[in-house]
């Protein structure tokens, strides 16, 4: 690859298709209401999974609409730590 096009290019081979069940761990799948670089694919990869799975919607309200949740990432973290903490067992 040469160009950036290129590589984007090449990008498109990289997907779930045919191995999305192979996934079997608890999954967390976060989406932004306004996301323009993704929009509706985190809902189709929930839909898709067998596994156990948790989905959160970021919205507007909460100032975390855009990709990745940039203009709230105290509450993505907030949400995405809350989750984890749910698997692990801090006091040992």
């Amino acid at each position: 690859m040469t160009t950036p096009f290129e590589l984007l290019r090449k990008t498109l081979d990289f997907t779930l298709r045919g191995i999305i069940d192979r996934i079997k761990c608890q999954t967390l799948i976060l989406e932004a209401e306004k996301d323009e670089s993704f929009s509706g694919q985190p809902k189709q990869v929930y839909d898709s999974l067998t596994c156990p799975k948790n989905y959160i919607l970021f919205t507007k309200e909460e100032g975390a609409e855009e990709h990745c949740h940039i203009s709230a990432l105290s509450l993505a973290n907030q949400r995405i730590f809350d989750w984890l903490d749910r698997f692990t067992n801090v006091n040992g």
